[in-house]
């Protein structure tokens, strides 16, 4: 199935664009559609560029329209494009609708990410891929490997990677529960189960996010390094928001509402309202938004920005190192090289189907 595009009206608004964010940029978002993705994009709109969102229905794409079409903007187009990151085969098509159309890309901002904690068993795509995986990181690579030839087409291309300070196991957040690590990814060799990318039997979905968070800073590492090998660098930006936990029934912590909605509740009310340890959704949107178009954001290569809190209600905004494992070079090319040829392969039998 062809994916069709969502238009947005264009709408006037007597907004000024502020003088530390570049001119009018088309900007691509994946999990533009709720959440900070959501917030930056209607703060993107508001700056006048013009912005491609992949939503995983026609109906989240409709709706997401709306949301857009009620902020108050600038003379400004969006469109949406129906692409369901748990299928790589509507990725392929989706992408390959997109080369056809051959329209540069400024900014590309993957984002899109889902947390199961509180599944116990892991719930797997229609290729057989551990959903948190296959979302977070494996449909990333694979739109980012089609439509790089589309960024690279522009004048002054971007990479925003949404990551989390969670892929650290030395951070408050990476030290609840089991680490982050992904050994000698077991998980992805031939013929080996997926569900757990460093090999081990039990699926742990805390684990499973904080792996799949490691996996997009060695990803956005190794493409900075190639490019850079090829001298052809762009800038290459990781990012962690902090804990963002917004109020209402949806959104990023839908799955462990659903599990242990009482559980939940009190870890918000906590984290939240009492010990203000979590960002905004609005400042968090505010960060992305900046990533994407700021001028302080123009440096070529690989870098890796944290949201960091430094007191009760108060975070920090800052360039920092990623862990070990987020720097070691050698697993973030052997993580590209392994990711790869599962997608392929999962391409190929897609098709033989």
């Amino acid at each position: 199935m062809q994916q069709g595009l969502t238009d947005i009206p264009k709408l006037i608004s007597p907004i000024n664009s502020s003088m530390n964010h570049e001119p009018s940029r088309r900007i691509l978002i994946t999990g533009g559609s709720s959440g900070i993705g959501l917030e930056a994009s209607k703060q993107l709109m508001q700056r006048g560029h013009e912005l491609l969102l992949l939503c995983r229905t026609e109906e989240r794409c409709r709706e997401t329209v709306k949301a857009l079409s009620a902020s108050e903007t600038k003379q400004t187009t969006a469109k949406g494009i129906a692409i369901n990151l748990k299928n790589l085969e509507e990725i392929e098509t989706g992408c390959s609708r997109l080369l056809q159309i051959n329209e540069p890309i400024d900014t590309l901002i993957l984002n899109a990410g889902i947390q199961n904690v509180g599944i116990r068993s892991p719930q797997f795509t229609k290729q057989g891929i551990e959903e948190t995986f296959c979302i977070n990181h494996l449909a990333h690579q694979l739109i980012l490997m089609r439509l790089l030839p589309l960024l690279q087409k522009s004048k002054r291309p971007r990479l925003v990677i949404t990551s989390s300070e969670v892929h650290n196991p030395n951070s408050g957040g990476g030290r609840v529960g089991q680490p982050a690590t992904l050994g000698a990814l077991e998980g992805l060799r031939p013929h080996e189960s997926i569900a757990m990318l460093n090999g081990q039997k039990i699926f742990d979905a805390d684990k499973a996010y904080k792996d799949s968070k490691l996996c997009n800073i060695l990803m956005g590492r190794h493409l900075a390094n190639q490019l850079k090998q090829r001298g052809e660098e762009i800038p290459v930006l990781a990012w962690s928001p902090g804990l963002v936990i917004p109020k209402g029934s949806g959104g990023f912590f839908r799955t462990s509402r659903q599990q242990n909605p009482v559980g939940l509740a009190l870890f918000s009310f906590v984290a939240r309202d009492l010990l203000r340890l979590t960002e905004t959704l609005q400042k968090a949107g505010s960060l992305l938004a900046e990533l994407a178009d700021g001028n302080s954001y123009e440096q070529s290569g690989f870098r890796y920005m944290s949201n960091q809190l430094i007191r009760p209600g108060r975070h920090l905004f800052k360039e920092a190192e990623p862990s070990d494992e987020g720097s070691n070079e050698q697993l973030a090319e052997k993580l590209w090289t392994l990711s790869k040829n599962l997608i392929d392969q999962k391409l190929r039998e897609s098709l033989s189907t």
